[in-house]
């Protein structure tokens, strides 16, 4: 058995979105004893993570590393057709990902205490993001 939704997500920018929850209810309707839940983004300049969802500075110190680690506006860069956010989003979701995988158990996400599922918007401008989860079980 099998079951797909997709839902979409406005980010305001670069920043978190919390999508724990939407997936959740997808999840849940799916009514799956045990399974798995794959969440895919369908673009290139955000990405997927699981990340600790008790501190919000986790998110804040991940965001600093990264700004470190890929410079929006390096020279080294040719892509800029959209700004010069536009080559380090791409880069950056290249070392992160685009797709997530999480046991179900009993219809729910088998998510750990901490755990929460954040689409990590990548680019300076709000934008509209479609993200498919498709359960298994």
């Amino acid at each position: 058995m099998a079951h797909s939704e997709t839902f979409v997500v406005m980010t305001g920018g670069r920043d978190f979105v919390d999508l724990t929850d939407d997936v959740a209810r997808i999840v849940g309707r799916a009514s799956a004893d045990r399974g798995l839940a794959n969440v895919f983004l369908h673009h290139t300049s955000a990405s997927l993570i699981l990340c600790e969802n008790a501190d919000p500075d986790v998110r804040r110190d991940l965001e600093a590393w990264m700004a470190r680690l890929v410079e929006d506006g390096d020279r080294l860069f040719t892509h800029r057709s959209e700004g010069d956010d536009d080559m380090a989003a791409h880069i950056r979701s290249i070392l992160t990902t685009n797709s997530l995988s999480v046991p179900v158990a009993e219809g729910k996400l088998l998510l750990g205490t901490w755990q929460g599922i954040y689409l990590w918007e990548h680019r300076y401008r709000p934008h509209r993001r479609r993200v498919t989860v498709t359960v298994v079980g």
